[in-house]
């Protein structure tokens, strides 16, 4: 499967919006684009998981290194609409007591929110 990220920069906010699998083919793609968001003080990221539907431990490499560099420079970062297969990923490595995680919530009929 095809990775896809799509960023939306504002004034001081960053929405990333990942879709596909994020492996050890895409991973480097991923890193590379998430180099080019420029991040200075005050800057509030959104990692956006809505579309991602699997990530190994090559993708969860990137993740950690893209919030290392936010965090150095000054800015906020929320990992956001993780599936509960991904957000165990995160707890089985121990970041979700390090990392501001929000889980994808199921209503009903699989609606999201």
């Amino acid at each position: 499967m095809d990775f896809k990220l799509d960023v939306v920069e504002e004034t001081g906010k960053v929405q990333a919006i990942l879709q596909g699998e994020i492996d050890a083919y895409t991973a480097p793609v991923l890193r590379e684009q998430l180099d080019g968001i420029s991040i200075s003080e005050g800057t509030q990221v959104e990692l956006n998981f809505s579309n991602v539907n699997y990530m190994d431990s090559t993708g969860l490499s990137v993740i950690v290194a893209f919030y290392k560099s936010v965090v150095a420079n000054g800015g906020e970062i929320v990992l956001t609409c993780l599936s509960e297969r991904l957000k165990r990923l995160f707890d089985i490595t121990g970041l979700t007591d390090i990392m501001n995680i929000e889980v994808r919530k199921v209503i009903s009929n699989n609606e999201r929110i």
